[in-house]
């Protein structure tokens, strides 16, 4: 095992220990709810926005987050890659080519706990929850998934007008 600044401290709890396991995995659990993100990376939240605006007029949602990105999102983008069953289908290569997305708009954002938005598109879709992760994700790898997506578009014969 590579030695780490984690794995150092584990090393230190685990020498010289004489109390029973549940003690020490009781103190041992402690220390790792209080370990610094830098030393335990799994403890690092999500990046969680600061601000969404929906620009109507050029079809695009800005999502602030608080890690300082923030992503100028079009409405066709977020919609031809809903989170949705609709969209990406109910497992692995189901995804549903969407077309004819050019001019959809979002007409409404719906906050859904602490975690997500949906949002309903002018085509009448609304079924897609999109979650900070996902917002992230999509603003993260926009042109890598938007160049996917035209790819894909043009393998199928198909237009973002039809």
């Amino acid at each position: 095992m590579q030695n780490t600044p984690l794995t150092g401290k584990v090393n230190e709890y685990i020498q010289g220990y004489s109390g029973g396991i549940a003690e020490f995995l009781a103190k041992f659990l402690g220390f790792l709810a209080a370990a610094p993100a830098k030393i335990y990376p799994c403890a690092m939240a999500q990046p969680i926005p600061t601000d969404i605006v929906l620009h109507q007029s050029t079809r695009t949602l800005e999502i602030s987050f608080d890690d300082g990105q923030c992503f100028q999102l079009p409405c066709e983008y977020l919609r031809v890659y809903s989170p949705s069953a609709e969209v990406q289908g109910h497992g692995p290569g189901q995804r549903v080519l969407q077309v004819g997305k050019r001019d959809v708009n979002i007409m409404n954002i719906v906050p859904v706990g602490n975690y997500a938005v949906g949002l309903h598109f002018s085509d009448g879709h609304s079924t897609g929850l999109y979650s900070w992760k996902t917002l992230y994700d999509l603003g993260t790898h926009h042109e890598k998934y938007w160049q996917q997506y035209l790819d894909e578009l043009t393998e199928a014969g198909a237009s973002r007008d039809s």
